[in-house]
């Protein structure tokens, strides 16, 4: 069990908290690009770490994200008009650019100096890959860009969507280190979706539903190796890498793409799972790609026009429980990526960790509370950089391998959890 002091650390990410100010130390997924198509397209609220923003596109293709609200009479900005490099507030004319600079107030004479001194709440936002990151950390000590290898390749190479996910940031993460639900949860999926059916590996998974867990660590976090029996004399190892703070890969199987996600709060009670495939050396195939789209894998099938999944908790996840009994599904929730969330929000919107009783298989995911509460706890007594901030940090990979039984993991696999551009996946 985690005790209650430590549980509020780790999940409250709001303005002046431990974990929040460590969310901050790091570039994190702000939106996606599809959101903001074009110059002066319709501005997009975006809500961070309990900061509600405004993200918009200017007349010269710049990207920002600047407070919500309007520094005159605080009327949100999101009905702003879009227009001539920058945002106007439609109350009063007020006019900002991607800065936060108020560049016009039409009530003030020409020759006043008024608008230089009204600024709002800014942060920089930036396109890498689909997504759009931002820093919402000190400028003064703001690190380099990402280089999570999905974001590196080509265009045709991969995909990224997302979803909102109505619990806490950690326990939604948290699903992504543990492996040992694979075997159950989703076993249906293994046979079925078209992301996951058909490899090796699916065989090893549901033929051993004990695995062993090593929690090995890394410079930006921790690899998750599972290992399961295979063969005679063998094992079958899935290792999963976590890059702090909420960046977790699925391991491979087959040739199919490679999963992942990033984990992103919105406020303390709600985040935003960015779900992505890659293939490091081919571009995805048109049924790839079109699987993804439709919900399967790892990603969902949204209310169109929103985040919102289709199956969420207002509709109990269109829960079948006839094609539960037929062992179509586990639970009875279809698509891998809603069978997790829905079992992660029905711990309510933060569950209480005090009340759990952790076994063995549950090593990857102490381990990584472990190293949050250092990191959190060593950047607010002692202004230490926490791990992962390095783009250095970034260039890991999931791995699924079969091993002698006498070898061990992570002296095994050093090159197969490094990225090395151009190169496949270690994969069964």
């Amino acid at each position: 069990m985690l005790r209650k002091d430590i549980n509020e650390l780790l999940t409250r990410t709001g303005p002046g908290t431990a974990m929040g100010e460590l969310f901050r130390q790091y570039w994190i997924p702000a939106l996606l690009a599809e959101e903001l198509p074009e110059n002066d397209s319709p501005p997009v609220r975006v809500k961070l770490l309990s900061e509600r923003m405004v993200a918009f596109r200017d007349s010269e293709g710049r990207y920002g994200l600047v407070d919500e609200f309007c520094a005159h009479r605080g009327a949100s900005l999101w009905f702003g008009r879009n227009e001539e490099g920058g945002l106007r507030c439609p109350y009063h004319g007020w006019k900002y650019d991607v800065s936060g600079q108020c560049v016009e107030v039409p009530s003030e004479a020409d020759n006043s100096s008024f608008c230089r001194n009204v600024k709002l709440t800014s942060y920089p936002l930036v396109k890498i890959g689909d997504v759009l990151w931002t820093y919402m950390g000190d400028a003064a000590t703001q690190p380099p860009l990402p280089e999570f290898e999905w974001t590196q390749v080509p265009a045709e190479q991969t995909y990224t969507s997302k979803r909102w996910q109505q619990c806490n940031w950690l326990q939604a993460f948290e699903g992504g280190i543990d492996s040992s639900h694979v075997t159950f949860l989703h076993s249906g999926g293994l046979k079925t979706d078209p992301l996951f059916k058909g490899a090796k590996g699916n065989e090893y998974n549901m033929k051993d539903t004990k695995p062993f867990f090593e929690v090995a660590d890394s410079d930006g976090g921790l690899f998750v190796g599972a290992r399961r029996n295979a063969e005679e004399g063998k094992y079958y190892w899935r290792i999963t890498p976590w890059v702090m703070p909420a960046f977790t890969m699925v391991p491979p199987r087959g040739d199919h793409p490679v999963h992942g996600h990033f984990w992103v709060p919105i406020d303390d009670e709600n985040c935003w799972t960015y779900s992505f495939d890659y293939h490091p050396v081919r571009p995805l195939t048109e049924t790839e790609r079109q699987a993804m789209i439709d919900g399967h894998g790892v990603h969902s099938k949204n209310i169109p026009g929103t985040y919102r999944p289709m199956a969420n908790m207002d509709n109990d996840y269109l829960i079948d429980r006839e094609a539960q009994k037929r062992g179509e599904t586990y639970s009875g929730v279809a698509g891998i990526a809603m069978q997790d969330a829905s079992l992660q929000e029905s711990m309510g919107p933060v569950v209480d960790r005090s009340k759990e009783r952790l076994v063995p298989a549950d090593s990857g995911i102490i381990k990584a509370r472990q190293k949050l509460r250092k990191a959190a706890v060593a950047l607010r007594d002692e202004g230490v950089v926490p791990p992962g901030v390095n783009p250095e940090h970034h260039r890991v990979r999931s791995a699924a391998v079969v091993l002698p039984q006498a070898e061990s993991f992570l002296d095994s696999c050093r090159d197969a959890v490094r990225a090395v551009p151009g190169t496949a996946q270690h994969t069964v």
